[in-house]
């Protein structure tokens, strides 16, 4: 009986041994695959970032270059306190929403390039696939409730517009990882946010916004 309960202790024993290496095993390699998709990704950001100041200067015409809303307009601020948008197309309208106002947009948020996402991983979309507005649904939401880069973007931006935006960390979550509510990561610290962002509409707070069907266009 006691060889018998010893066989049995050590049978546990070794088994548990194993569940322990494999979930070590397991973490590890969720770990690697993270650090390598990831790996020098603050350094890798900020090279990205400041090779669009080239993109500026090869084709000013479709690029603009836009202080962050809460800062002084009219003196000279570092790189990051600045968003880069490329216009892909324009509306016809004049008027730009307020940092009070909602508005109803249909939009792609990606990362930068890396290993796995050769276009960049996408982490939050309103449309199917590639961005596609034939495929898009549009969402309503409050400029005053979206982090610094893409509100300083609404802020000039005309109902009809098409822009890409980039906007550095320092104006969207900085050295904050963003995860799901699972705990898997969604967005790394020092990300670059880059969106594909396409402006319905917008009305002041409190106000009814009619509702918006890809076949109106």
């Amino acid at each position: 009986m006691v060889i018998s309960l010893l066989k049995r202790t050590t049978s546990i024993a070794a088994v548990c041994c194993l569940c322990s290496i494999c979930g070590t095993l397991s973490s590890c390699s969720e770990e690697t695959t993270e650090t390598s998709e990831y790996d020098n990704w603050q350094q890798r950001n900020e090279l990205f970032f400041t090779t669009l100041e080239d993109s500026l200067r090869s084709n000013p015409s479709q690029w603009m270059h836009i202080k962050n809303y809460s800062l002084d307009a009219t003196t000279e601020g570092k790189p990051t306190d600045y968003i880069y948008a490329k216009v892909i197309a324009q509306g016809t309208e004049t008027e730009s929403p307020l940092f009070t106002d909602s508005v109803r947009v249909i939009y792609q948020g990606r990362l930068i390039p890396s290993a796995s996402y050769p276009d960049g991983y996408i982490f939050s979309t309103t449309v199917s696939g590639r961005f596609d507005i034939a495929t898009g649904y549009s969402v309503r939401q409050s400029v005053s409730n979206t982090i610094n880069g893409y509100s300083t973007a609404l802020q000039h931006m005309h109902r009809g517009d098409h822009w890409r935006i980039f906007i550095p960390h320092q104006l969207g979550y900085g050295q904050e990882r963003q995860t799901s509510s699972s705990g898997t990561l969604v967005i790394p610290a020092y990300s670059t946010l880059i969106y594909d962002l396409i402006l319905i509409d917008f009305s002041s707070a409190g106000e009814v916004m009619p509702q918006w069907s890809s076949r109106q266009r």
